[in-house]
């Protein structure tokens, strides 16, 4: 882990930071999007940490459990989101999250970490995640974290 790097459970108090960074990342500001989707933990299981330099919120990763949606089981874990502010990309932050989310996704109610209160998740056997297939940055990324070509397809429906 990079020296001083802090994985903990995301809260609402990381709002401002996680819209910040997908600010940066994506040139525009999306609060209300982003306060309806930390909210969405109270739905479903959803795993979500942040990471921290010097106490200073650098990056964050959403997944969550499918829950029979679409046919798919409720031991799928899907990576929603993981964002790292650019200052700080290219350092093992990225990495750090998503070993950790699948730490989360591996451990049962009984493992998990009050004090971290990150969210237990029981019975995940597989991760999913979604990537533009031209997005080679993050193709890479996933690749190194050991992710192959799944069994789903995704289909797509243009109507404007």
């Amino acid at each position: 882990m990079k020296s001083g790097l802090k994985i903990r459970a995301l809260t609402e108090n990381d709002l401002d930071a996680v819209v910040e960074i997908d600010r940066k990342i994506l040139g525009k500001p999306r609060r209300e999007y982003w306060k309806r989707k930390i909210g969405y933990a109270d739905i479903y299981p959803r795993p979500a940490l942040i990471a921290e330099l010097k106490d200073k919120v650098v990056g964050f990763i959403l997944g969550y459990v499918s829950g029979w949606e679409f046919g798919v089981p409720d031991t799928v874990g899907w990576i929603d989101t993981i964002g790292v502010d650019p200052d700080y990309q290219n350092q093992g932050i990225g990495e750090n999250l998503f070993k950790r989310l699948i730490e989360n996704f591996k451990r049962t109610g009984k493992e998990a970490q009050p004090e971290a209160k990150e969210t237990p998740i029981e019975g995940v056997n597989v991760v999913y995640t979604l990537v533009r297939w031209n997005d080679w940055n993050l193709l890479r990324f996933f690749n190194k974290m050991g992710f192959k070509k799944g069994d789903m397809i995704s289909l797509e429906l243009k109507i404007r």
